[in-house]
């Protein structure tokens, strides 16, 4: 009977490790463009949510959503709800920052967007030498599971601006400190930036958060993350990245390279942290 006791409360305790658990991503899923000859959305979109449906995201940041892609994504993602607005009106106009989360492991208790500036972070506009407006979107969640709350960001940083990255990079742990206080949080984006540039130190070695590439025990990356469709495709490099905050452990990190008939779901992979509270 003990030993049966004992049996029972070993499981729990293993079931109870597992649930806490989040599998956590960030996926640039390219811009819906009549340019994009043999990659077109409409033939992508499905590949796309079923690689999301496969890998089992609980929550993940997507970047250059057009609203019409965001809502096709939701059709297609029935457990899921989305937040972030349109960088170019704050609706519906220009790409979004959207952030997916499993309505079945997840409560969204308050969120919102707000833009990358040095002078208004709460109407659309250019900051410092950005060449576009860049948006930070971010919701503060509460796991369903542990009933525990975090804050989630996700971003993307402009592709110009030199200042604009690092003055970006500083803003978003200000802003996650002045919304959530001391909150855990997780940190999605292409960042537009690789490992090796002053803008992800600004990040990586902000004493605040740390890169999941950099923590996790288990690395799976047998290559970039941009691909190009396939024609920029190198052994290493990283300029999507996912950060975390304490207490969140990392349990393992990968490039996630599915394909489809010789065909990519996007011109970045999906980068993907299983995390543990």
């Amino acid at each position: 009977m003990k030993k049966a006791i004992v049996f029972l409360f070993l499981i729990g305790f293993l079931c109870q490790g597992i649930a806490q658990e989040i599998r956590t991503a960030s996926f640039n899923i390219r811009l819906k463009t009549d340019k994009d000859v043999g990659n077109l959305w409409d033939d992508r979109r499905n590949p796309l949510c079923n690689l999301i449906l496969f890998h089992e995201f609980d929550i993940f940041g997507i970047q250059e959503g057009f609203i019409e892609q965001v809502k096709d994504m939701k059709d297609r993602l029935v457990d899921y709800s989305y937040i972030g607005v349109g960088r170019d009106d704050g609706a519906e106009k220009g790409e979004h920052s959207a952030i997916f989360y499993n309505n079945n492991r997840f409560k969204m208790l308050k969120n919102g967007t707000f833009w990358l500036s040095g002078t208004d972070t709460e109407r659309p506009n250019k900051g410092w030498d950005a060449a576009l407006p860049r948006i930070c979107t971010w919701g503060i969640f509460q796991d369903k599971k542990n009933g525990k709350k975090f804050i989630f960001m996700n971003t993307h940083f402009d592709h110009v601006g030199v200042e604009a990255r690092r003055e970006s990079a500083k803003q978003i742990l200000a802003k996650a400190k002045e919304f959530a206080k001391d909150l855990p949080l997780i940190l999605t984006g292409d960042f537009n930036v690789d490992e090796k540039n002053e803008a992800y130190f600004t990040l990586a070695e902000s004493g605040i958060v740390q890169d999941t590439y950099t923590l996790a025990p288990i690395k799976y990356t047998p290559n970039s993350t941009f691909n190009g469709w396939g024609k920029s495709i190198k052994e290493t490099g990283r300029i999507d990245h996912i950060f975390i905050t304490k207490p969140f452990k990392v349990l393992k990190y990968g490039v996630l390279t599915d394909t489809y008939m010789n065909k990519f779901p996007s011109d970045h992979f999906p980068i993907l942290s299983v995390l543990k509270w």
